[in-house]
This record gives structure tokens, sequence and C-alpha cells, in this order.
């Protein structure tokens, strides 16, 4: 007998075993009374049992050598649904697809029942996720740390074009994966007072006073590596109260003051970024921070402590990464801890804090860049608002000594802006308090330098360096395009899946015309199941022979959903003004969230469908242009988008994008790039050629420029007929006949303002479709340059990024 096939036949019996016990003694439920549900989690509980034992393993040696590990902090973790990405991870997608289907079951109606674990709102959290996945499959001893939101970032539902917010249930019947571990509960302390004291050995310190105190109780989801046996973990902090009930307000009756301390403690933990448009839901941001930060740094020093006793040894074990400033106070919360609570100076606590800090800044824009005002930092956190106090004397003392002549240096360069209402600005002191600083692309980081933090780079050049973003390839092609990936595998094999680099083997078919063949195909099967999604979910029937043009991620104004928008009108123009015009069959796909309290991109989704109504509605467009937006996106979502794309609109504004990821996830897929020089796609470009991707608009220095000549976006509209033309239709209200004027208020931004120079790129962008749509018309030119994309985007694996940040930050090999 083959033993490689008795061990697989073992996997499928146990598997089997395994889902029906956990059906009846885990859930006291049987054939008749399981629900879907119940049968997803039943297998879901099987595959947890065979990641325990490595997770033990993995952890014990980890303790075993005392080695340096890495604690990655993130207000957010994107990570989505877990049971196929499992799964594919412990190699065992043969065994449970054979298992479930003897029981009676498809595998890939299971996967349907998870809800996404929606614990972030883009970017920011999906590369967190992303980072996990890479840090456990190359073996790095990594932790990675947040909150384990009630609520996620909400649930988005369509209603007459325009954004509704719905709760984000996602713990409605539980979690699987997780581990509760009330063991790990951690005091955390706001408001009180200080009282400044000596310490035993002399050296100044406060204590913290008459605080309000919540508990943190951890959470621990494993993180399993690719085939490797590595379990890391994931450890989010719910917040519970101190006192759960009052018994003195209960026993006089007042049942809801009975119970009002665990509600507002408990409210900490539950919801995903709440708006910013309430001066209370600002503090309640700031005590999100602080609680899991808090948590974090006292649940390092006591692993820390658990092997040594030299704090001083601290940065040799020690690596801790700030996923943007949203965790920036995990600094002063270090200081606070050596300097109040383990005596140490001032000079040997802060150097073992820089030395043990590295910090990412994922944007430009100053007005994302969070800054506290010092009234409420102060009254939250007093004796923190006295580190950072301290922080910035010293540093400013160093800013004066090095440029004694220039005060206005100093004021840009402290920690507190002077001006109007005194504010903390959290991205100072992350650059002070860390010993790295990086960007997440070349020009991202070529701009900090020269731009945003151009005073920081001529202090701390050696700080500086870039960590081009990346995502990781299990997810995103083998968990998310099967068929592409069996198809890769047959051509290159599968060494690909632990070094995306082997990838460039593919160049080698791209003249093989069977493999184009196999690869069209691929992709027309991925598309037709992207189309009856589209017809179950929003009713619009598409034609899967159209482009697939895509864009897909947050509403922003930076991001330009209205650009590509103002195209859609310009074809539909076009084809209204000529009815027999020859016009290449597009599907436009759009999907994202706008923010709650950001008005603009609210409006910005619902001129999207108002839009769609129209042109998916007009017997003279036939089926040459559809437009479809598809509401509540998240990771499940993506992974059917990306698959199925032709076209992958990346048309922010240059210098806006720090990065992008999503622009690597549909290079990966084989989609072609229209995009600006911006963010990622530079680096994109130099991967694959001219050849190979669609690039207009602006540069960074010449939107600079045109901004300081003067930019009046009335003229570009004047100067070109088309983009009149689609200003003239929105005006005119062809788009919102049932709501006239509604999108007076966009127009009115982009003929004033305009201060993401949609005009001024317009003309450009439309320009570089038509190379789009004669290059789609070339079916075997257009499989090459599909081929070419994948097979260069090696680079962007997020293996290679956790790589150099272990070398380069983190010391780690």
């Amino acid at each position: 007998m083959n033993p490689r096939k008795s061990d697989k036949q073992k996997n499928i019996e146990g598997l089997k075993a395994a889902f029906m016990h956990n059906r009846r003694y885990a859930l006291a439920k049987d054939l008749y009374t399981a629900t879907d549900y119940d049968n997803y989690e039943s297998i879901a509980l099987s595959i947890r049992e065979r990641l325990i034992e490595r997770w033990i393993l993995t952890q014990q040696r980890y303790h075993d050598e005392n080695c340096k590990r890495v604690y990655y902090l993130s207000l957010e973790f994107l990570t989505g649904r877990l049971l196929g990405n499992n799964i594919l991870n412990l190699g065992l997608e043969e065994e449970s697809t054979v298992a479930m289907e003897e029981l009676g079951f498809d595998l890939e109606d299971l996967y349907d029942q998870e809800v996404d674990q929606a614990l972030g709102n883009g970017g920011l959290g999906r590369l967190a996720a992303c980072f996990l996945d890479s840090m456990a499959t190359l073996g790095l001893p990594a932790t990675g740390y947040g909150i384990r939101y009630d609520y996620g970032i909400f649930k988005q539902k369509i209603v007459n074009g325009s954004q509704v917010e719905l709760p984000d249930e996602w713990l409605k019947f539980g979690n699987p994966w997780e581990f509760e571990r009330p063991e790990f509960t951690i005091k955390i302390s706001f408001y009180g007072k200080t009282r400044p004291r000596v310490n035993r050995e002399g050296k100044p310190c406060a204590d913290w006073v008459d605080t309000q105190d919540v508990l943190a109780m951890a959470y621990d989801t494993p993180v399993p590596g690719f085939r490797n046996g590595v379990v890391n973990n994931l450890r989010l902090w719910s917040a519970k109260s101190t006192e759960d009930f009052d018994l003195d307000y209960f026993s006089d009756g007042d049942y809801i003051k009975a119970c009002r301390q665990k509600i507002m403690s408990e409210n900490i933990s539950r919801v995903l970024y709440p708006s910013d448009k309430v001066y209370k839901n600002i503090e309640l941001r700031l005590q999100q921070e602080y609680f899991f930060t808090s948590a974090s740094i006292q649940d390092i020093i006591r692993r820390f402590k658990m092997h040594n006793r030299d704090f001083k040894t601290f940065p040799d074990k020690v690596a801790i990464q700030l996923n943007d400033t949203h965790p920036a106070i995990a600094i002063v919360e270090l200081m606070r801890i050596l300097i109040d609570i383990e005596n140490f100076d001032w000079d040997e606590a802060w150097e073992i804090t820089v030395n043990s800090f590295g910090y990412t800044n994922h944007t430009i824009m100053s007005e994302a860049l969070e800054m506290w005002p010092i009234d409420l930092l102060g009254r939250l956190l007093p004796r923190h608002l006295e580190i950072i106090c301290e922080i910035n004397m010293r540093f400013l003392r160093q800013v004066a000594a090095k440029y004694p002549k220039d005060q206005d240096k100093a004021r840009r360069m402290s920690l507190i802006e002077e001006d109007n209402d005194k504010k903390i600005r959290m991205s100072h002191l992350s650059i002070v308090g860390s010993h790295s600083v990086n960007g997440v692309s070349g020009l991202h980081t070529e701009l900090l330098k020269t731009t945003l933090f151009k005073d920081f780079y001529e202090f701390y050049p050696e700080k500086f360096n870039n960590k081009t973003n990346g995502i990781t390839q299990r997810r995103w092609l083998m968990k998310a395009n099967p068929a592409l990936t069996a198809l890769i595998n047959g051509a290159i094999g599968d060494k690909w899946a632990m070094n995306l680099g082997k990838l460039r083997k593919l160049e080698a078919f791209t003249d093989d015309s069977f493999f184009m063949d196999s690869w069209r195909s691929v992709k027309k099967d991925n598309k037709r199941w992207l189309v009856k999604y589209i017809e179950d979910t929003t009713g619009t029937v598409v034609d899967p022979g159209s482009m697939f043009d895509v864009q897909v991620k947050r509403i922003h104004e930076y991001k330009r959903q209205v650009l590509f928008a103002f195209y859609l009108i310009a074809q539909y123009a076009r084809m209204k003004n000529d009815p027999d015009a020859d016009i290449v069959p597009r599907t436009a796909i759009i999907a994202g969230k706008a923010a709650p309290g950001y008005a603009m991109a609210k409006l910005i989704i619902k001129f999207i469908n108002n839009v769609a109504e129209v042109i998916n509605n007009d017997p003279d467009v036939k089926d040459r242009l559809k437009v479809v937006f598809l509401e509540n996106y998240c990771v499940s979502l993506a992974e059917r988008i990306f698959p199925a794309s032709d076209l992958s609109e990346q048309i922010s504004t240059a210098g806006k994008e720090a990065s992008g990821t999503g622009n690597m996830k549909f290079m990966l897929n084989g989609a072609l790039t229209v995009g600006t020089w911006d963010g990622a796609n530079i680096e994109i470009a130099e991967e694959v050629g001219d050849d190979n991707i669609f690039i207009f608009g602006l540069r960074t220095d010449e939107v600079k420029e045109l901004r300081k000549k003067g930019y009046k976006p009335q003229e570009f509209v004047e100067k070109d007929p088309v983009l009149k033309e689609v200003i003239r239709l929105v005006q005119e209200d062809v788009f919102s006949q049932s709501e006239r004027g509604i999108f007076q208020p966009l127009i009115d931004s982009l003929m004033w303002n305009d201060q993401y120079m949609v005009f001024a790129d317009f003309k450009e962008y439309l320009s570089i479709q038509e190379k789009v749509s004669e290059a789609f018309l070339d079916v075997d030119r257009w499989t090459k340059m599909s081929i070419m994309n994948t097979a260069r985007s090696g680079r962007f694996s997020s293996d290679r990024t956790v790589s150099e940040y272990a070398k380069d930050i983190w010391g780690i090999e």
C-alpha cells in the first residue's frame, strides 16, 4: 500500500470522525437539528484541533529558546474568513473536500457560512493580516496585538443608491477560532491624577492614583504558517468591567445604574472607529488606542520577565512594530512602566524604548495623521501627558543645539502643535520614540523624506527606510483562484507558494498557444462565477465576454472614483450621440465603503449608483456598457472579484496613495493596471515594463507645480468638450431626475476647488482608456500582458516585505 495514500485516507477518516464528534458533543446537534452554520462550525472546530498541537509546540519552542520576538501592534486586523485559509496552510484541501463530500456536504457551501472577521477598514488591516501569514510562514516568532471589537466595520446596504450602515454582528453566532484567556486579564487605568515622588534609588517618578479602571481580557487566535508546522498567535483584547454589577443600586430598584459601569467600560471594545463627529467618540477612540496598547505592553513585559531579569536586554528580546500612529501611545506606556514601576532613570528607560520600537507610516495626508487635544489627553491619561511633555522638552533641546538660529524648525518638529488649541502630534512622537521609520513604497518614502517629515529626515537620516508593501500569495492566488493555481502548478510547479519570484518561469509560456488558451479559459470561468454573483445580488445581467473594468477600494475623494464615473458618463454620452458607435463592451464593477461621517464620499456612492441606474436601463446602450456597485465590500467578496477582473483601476492623484495593495492582488491574478504614477503603481510598472501597464496623468512634481501656479479647474472644463458635456449632463439632472440638484455639491467641489485634480487628468485618462480598449481587442496581446503581470508579481509578496522588516528593523533572522 502506498504510505502517502494511506496517510491521506487517515486524514479523511480523521476529519469525518472529528466533524461528527464536534457536531454532537461540542454543539449538541445531530443530522436533524444542525443548521448550515452548525455544520460549518463542526468542520471549523475539526480544523482548529489540528492547529492546536502545532500551536502549543511552536509557543513552547519560543519559550525554550528565549528567542527575540516580534510584536505587531495594529488597531485593525482584516483577516476575513479563516476556514479555507487554515485548511490551505495545513495542506488539507483535498482531504477536507473528500471528507465533507462523503458526509454529504459541499466544502464551498460550508465556506460561505463563515462570517468575515471585518476588524478593519481597508488596506491597513488587510496588510496586518497578510503580515501575520508571512511571519508564520517564514517561521518568525511573532504575535499580533489588537482589539476584539464586538462590531467590526459596519455592514453596508445600498438603499435607493445611498449607503446605509448596519451593525456588523460578526460575533452573533460566536467565533470558533478564538480561545478566551481569562487568566490573561490586565488592568487598564484612565483619568485620575499623578503624585510626584522619588523612588528608593532616589530617581524621580510618579504615582498615578484615583484612576478609573477597566479590564482587558485576551482572546487568542492561531495563525498557521504555510505547511511548516509553525502556528503563531493573534491576541485581541476585549474590555470588561471591574464591577459587573452594583448591588446597592439594584437593591434600590435602579436596575440601569446597577449595570452602568459595566456598559461604559465595555464600550471601549464595542465598535471599530466610532464617528469623530461627536466629542465623546473622539475620547472613546483615544481610550481604545490606549486600552489595547497598554494591555499589549504589559503582556509583552510579562512574557519578557518569564526568562529575563535584566531590562537592559529588552531590545535584544523584543521588537515592537507600530502599524501607523494608532498604537503610538505604547511608546509612552513603556516609558511609564520603566520609570514608575521598574525604577529606571530617564536616560536608561529612553534608550530601551527607542531601541524597541519601529514605526510604519501609511499616509502623507496631513489630515490623516493623528493629533490629540492636549486637554483631552491630559484628562484621560495625565501621567502620559507629563511624559510626552518631558520627551518633547528633551528633544527640542537637541533640535536647538543643532539648529540654534532656527526657531521655526523647532516649532515644526515639536511633539506639541501650539497653534490654536494645543494638540499632541502622534506621528512626531512615533518618529522620536522609534529607532526605525519606514514608508510603504518607494515614492511614499521619498515624499516622507522630502515633504511631510523633511525636518525629521534631516535630523535622523539613519532612521528612515522603505519597505514596499506586499500581499500573501497563499490567500490571494492559491485560495482565491484555485483554477489559475492549478494551471500555474501544471506549468512550473508549486515552489512559488513559498517564493513568489518563481512565477517568472511563466514568461516562457507567453507564446505557448495551448497555455494561453488555458489562461483565457480560467479567466472566463472566473468571470462567469462573478456574473452569477452580480445577478444574484443586484439583479443586473452582465456579459462575461465584456471587459471587467474594476475599482474596488475605500471610497475617498483622493482615490478618484469620480474620475472613473466621469469616464463612464463620457462613454454613455458617446453612445447616446451615436447609437451605432463601435465601443468595446465593458462592465464597470465598483465596490467600497465610505466612512459614516464622510458626506462627500457617501454622495459619491449615490452618484455612482444613479449613473448605473440610467446607463443600465437605457436601450441605446444595449450590452456595450454596464455599471454595477457591489455592496458590503469585504475580504470574501474581494476573493471573488480579483480572479475575474480584466482591468484594475488605480487612479489616485499622484502623491496621495502611500502604496496600495489592491493593485498587487489584481496583478497577481493577471489583471492589467490602468493607473497614475503613484504608490506601488510605480514599482509595478518597473517590474512589468511600459508595454504591460497603462500609465497616465500628472506626476507628483507636476501636481505640485500646477497647484503652485494656481490651478483653475474651470479652465480645463472649458478646453475639453467631452468633460464639458459630462458636467452638463450631471448639472441638468440626467442622473437625478427625481432628486434634482442632489449632485450639485459634488460639481461645486470640483469646479471651485478640485483638490485631487480630477479635471486636470480627465483628458489623458480618456486617451489611455482608448489604448486599453485597443489592447483588449487583440486577444493574444492582452493574454500575453496578463501572463506577464502574474509572472512579474514576485516583488509584491508580503514574504519579501516581512523578510526586509526582520533583517533591517527587527534584527531577527
